[in-house]
């Protein structure tokens, strides 16, 4: 009789082992699955970056379409508001008219010492930006009626040279960041040389004149590979 006992209760653990291995199959079927939905999961979350940064990039260049006839000045001296509406006539305008007309002739008047051609007539709009610290001289925003004016103005920039005084595309602060770590890395000798045009950013890397390509940088992270 004790090796009948004995098959039976090797049956039982045969049926036992047979019962784990089944449960273990389907905890496995359940874990595949939770990982193909995982994998899905992923994907479609890389998809949706995807589309959030194209869409933030069209955001983006929409922001800095709309400065694309300005022109920022900075490290001019400008007189105060008050010193506008002193000098101002008695029989003018609204006295904030009167600031902006008194912003455009001074920072024409300082073009014109710099023997840099200013037409006047073809500013849309002239006013100041919001000073980053306490002793930092204010930016000035020239709104041009259309782009060539603008274009025509920065190539005068040369004659800037050794004023303190600089005139730049009004950038975005996204674009402003890039260039601003592209000027960081021209000075490290990371690439040879960086400049903007049309309110866009360009790198050139390191290299022969024959080989050095120019970039067109959209995004900061785009410098990483050469911040090296």
């Amino acid at each position: 009789m004790a090796p009948k006992a004995d098959y039976s209760e090797l049956k039982k653990s045969i049926d036992t082992l047979i019962e784990e291995v089944a449960t273990i199959k389907e905890q496995q079927k359940t874990i595949m699955s939770l990982v193909v939905q995982l994998d899905q999961m992923r994907a479609d979350n890389l998809e949706k970056d995807k589309k959030i940064a194209i869409l933030e990039n069209r955001v983006a260049d929409i922001e800095q379409y709309t400065r694309i006839n300005d022109v920022i000045i900075t490290g001019l001296s400008i007189k105060p508001r008050s010193y506008a509406r002193a000098v101002a006539p008695a029989n003018g305008g609204e006295p904030a008219e009167l600031d902006v007309i008194s912003m455009e002739r001074q920072v024409a008047v300082f073009m014109q010492s710099k023997d840099i051609q200013l037409d006047c007539n073809s500013i849309e709009a002239c006013h100041l930006l919001p000073r980053r610290g306490t002793n930092d001289k204010p930016s000035v925003v020239l709104r041009f009626v259309n782009r060539k004016h603008k274009i025509a103005l920065l190539k005068q920039g040369r004659k800037l040279k050794g004023t303190n005084v600089y005139m730049n595309d009004h950038l975005t602060k996204r674009n402003a960041d890039i260039a601003r770590k592209a000027r960081q890395m021209r000075r490290e000798k990371k690439i040879l040389q960086t400049w903007t045009a049309n309110c866009k950013v360009f790198i050139k890397l390191n290299g022969t004149p024959e080989n050095a390509k120019v970039l067109l940088i959209r995004n900061i992270e785009d410098l990483n590979e050469y911040d090296v």
